[in-house]
């Protein structure tokens, strides 16, 4: 077997840390050093950047709960129910605002709301010394937290910018490759399919950026750069997709796709094969939208024409596909600069426009995560009280912990399940070190070589994405019942319940994570359509601004998707994301036509307001269980607006009106017949 030497350098940096950690913690009188250990393990990322941002975002999180916690629990201390009520209350808010903001820092809140638990359910006792548990808390996790960074930031680190920089050209090398598959009317439904996973590239640029201000590499790319990316990767999909629609319309028109449109598509396939990263790139770019806008169709005299309107409409949409396509390799160029000056003019028009990237946000699901989490420690609380049992705390503290981290995820009992196989093995591997091998150790170097091939085994599992769950699980039963404390104690009664706890308290998360946090695939996809739905009317009402965040939070929507397709029990598993793409462009459509209806003569703006409104009023009614087509009221509406906008004397407002009445219609009505000859 080939040994994986990424794998194998991360584990023993995971080692040398634990182990410093843990020498440390000895030499400075811990009392419990066996959580700079943990720490040191759950703080450990492959990338230097996403180390030290974690090592933040937790130590904030640490000191937010350890100050909760010493508030609430002497505030509480004669009602061991209400404070379990209090630190409920805690622990379910934190989930909620992590839930919501659902960016890397979330795991301050996350951090804040279980620390609160961990240090105040076993203080119950001893309330009088819930400041020194506090105290001792947060140095175990900092020093922790110092060792991991500095083994993973400094030593041989792997940097966020390098990972950056390679995803980057692969996604730009995809997404080029998946337009030039639309140019050539590719029908394939699995190549199809691949274009709409530039959501999660967007997702996966954005989790890697958001480390950047961390990283440790000699030049880091600026942010700013990697949000106007961003920008322009988020107009690829609609426009790659309209693009292919026209085209595949035009195709079966009288007359076809015209030969000189062919032409033109066969040199954009080639320059996007070959010289989209040619240096020339520029001049190229311009030769083809210069050749774009010479052949789009001139109005007749007796109005527009519905191939010619198709036709208009493909080839303004390809000139912006090929400029988006060209000012992606302009900012990957720019990335890469060692200059903070823009490479091109228009990249420092991109730079000065660029946002940041918006993401879908569903408060009710998380509200359901926090009461759900609340729930969990109320009952929790009421078992341990009722039956005076001395380590109902400790499974207590478990199940807020499992449903802080795990409820909100998509498969929720999945995930902590996976989280209860890691601790069985990893308090099963705790057993024989605790008393038999432990006790026979005298000296630092020799726990150190005995803790070596665990430790080692650990850190590759951490290595390893796909096992860090049951690794995390594995980390939490061994070190922290391993016996890894500060004189050696080792008693199996201690240990069994302690083991007993940690085991009862996941099982039980299992169960109220599913009855009060879990939703099926079918409801988790019918909300993300609802808040798309809503979306669309806000942006035909006037409601929504920002173009390009609305279309982040659509593409975030989609991201959030695509996992979630295969565990449908119908076969469908594309129909739904052609739905949300069409969507998109409906709203791209709705919101561009409603700033030109308010600029427009009033008997225009009448007709843009009805019809938009008409479109507002058929996405709100909308419903996930019994979606319905648009009425065909709104087809006559467009079609009036359309006649209307062919007399328009002003030449940049027809065209422009025209050109997204053609996509409303297009994109509503795909099967309609086609607009008259005559308007």
């Amino acid at each position: 077997m080939k040994v994986d030497a990424e794998a194998a350098l991360f584990s023993l940096k995971c080692l040398v840390a634990a182990l410093l950690a843990y020498y440390v913690a000895l030499r400075i009188g811990l009392q419990n050093p066996y959580w700079a250990v943990t720490t040191s393990y759950i703080v450990a990322q492959p990338l230097a950047g996403a180390v030290l941002s974690k090592a933040l975002f937790r130590g904030l999180g640490t000191m937010l709960g350890a100050a909760a916690a010493v508030v609430l629990v002497p505030t509480f201390v004669n009602e061991p129910m209400v404070l379990g009520l209090a630190l409920g209350v805690w622990l379910g808010l934190c989930a909620y605002v992590a839930q919501v903001d659902r960016t890397p820092r979330a795991y301050v809140f996350v951090l804040a709301g279980y620390t609160a638990s961990i240090i105040g359910f076993p203080a119950v006792d001893t309330p009088d010394a819930v400041f020194t548990i506090a105290i001792l808390r947060v140095q175990e996790i900092m020093l922790g937290l110092l060792c991991g960074s500095l083994l993973h930031g400094v030593v041989f680190p792997r940097t966020v910018t390098a990972r950056l920089l390679q995803r980057i050209d692969q996604i730009l090398g995809e997404v080029e490759q998946r337009t030039r598959g639309a140019l050539a009317l590719n029908r394939d439904a699995a190549l199809r399919a691949e274009r709409r996973r530039i959501a999660l590239d967007l997702g996966e640029i954005d989790q890697l950026s958001a480390h950047l201000p961390f990283d440790t590499a000699r030049l880091v790319p600026r942010v700013r750069t990697v949000r106007a990316l961003q920008d322009q990767l988020i107009m690829l999909l609609p426009l790659v997709t309209t693009v292919e629609d026209r085209l595949e319309a035009l195709e079966a028109c009288d007359g076809g796709i015209p030969a000189a449109v062919q032409d033109l598509d066969a040199r954009v396939d080639l320059w996007l094969a070959d010289g989209v990263a040619a240096p020339d790139r520029d001049a190229t770019a311009a030769a083809l939208i210069a050749e774009a806008r010479a052949l789009e169709p001139s109005r007749r005299a007796e109005g527009p024409i519905w191939r010619d309107m198709l036709l208009f409409n493909m080839l303004s949409r390809l000139a912006e596909l090929i400029a988006a396509h060209r000012d992606c390799r302009n900012l990957r160029d720019q990335l890469r600069s060692p200059s903070v000056l823009p490479v091109t003019p228009e990249v420092g028009h991109l730079l000065a426009a660029a946002h940041g990237r918006s993401l879908h946000r569903d408060r009710g699901a998380a509200l359901r995560t926090g009461l759900g989490t609340l729930a969990t420690i109320l009952i929790g609380c009421a078992v341990w009280i009722g039956t005076a049992w001395r380590d109902g705390a400790g499974a207590v503290l478990i199940a807020g912990v499992c449903c802080a981290l795990f409820g909100g995820t998509d498969n929720g009992r999945r995930t902590i399940v996976g989280f209860l196989v890691g601790s069985i093995i990893g308090i099963a591997a705790a057993a024989p070190y605790a008393f038999a091998i432990l006790p026979r150790v005298t000296d630092f170097v020799t726990l150190a070589a005995v803790l070596a091939p665990a430790l080692l085994l650990l850190g590759s599992i951490f290595a390893r994405p796909q096992y860090t769950l049951p690794g995390f699980g594995a980390a939490m039963g061994f070190l922290n019942t391993a016996g890894l404390n500060a004189t050696y104690a080792a008693n199996f009664a201690t240990f069994l319940n302690g083991g007993m706890a940690q085991i009862i308290g996941t099982i039980f998360a299992v169960v109220t994570v599913g009855l009060f946090q879990t939703v099926g695939p079918e409801t988790a996809i019918g909300r993300l359509f609802a808040a798309s739905w809503r979306d669309v009317a806000r942006r035909a009402t006037g409601r929504s601004h920002s173009e390009v965040r609305w279309l982040s939070r659509m593409l975030d929507r989609i991201g959030l998707l695509l996992p979630k397709l295969p565990a449908r029990p119908q076969d469908d598993t594309g129909r739904p994301l052609v739905d949300m793409l069409i969507d998109m462009r409906i709203g791209i459509v709705t919101g561009r036509l409603r700033a030109i209806g308010d600029a427009a003569p009033p008997a225009e703006r009448a007709l843009v307001d009805h019809t938009l409104g008409a479109i507002g009023d058929y996405y709100r009614a909308l419903r996930p269980h019994r979606p319905t087509p648009p009425p065909p009221a709104i087809l006559a509406d467009i079609d009036r607006t359309v006649a209307a906008f062919a007399d328009d004397p002003e030449t940049d407002r027809r065209r422009n009106a025209l050109l997204l009445l053609t996509s409303l219609r297009r994109n509503l009505f795909p099967d309609a017949p086609a607009y008259g000859a005559a308007a």
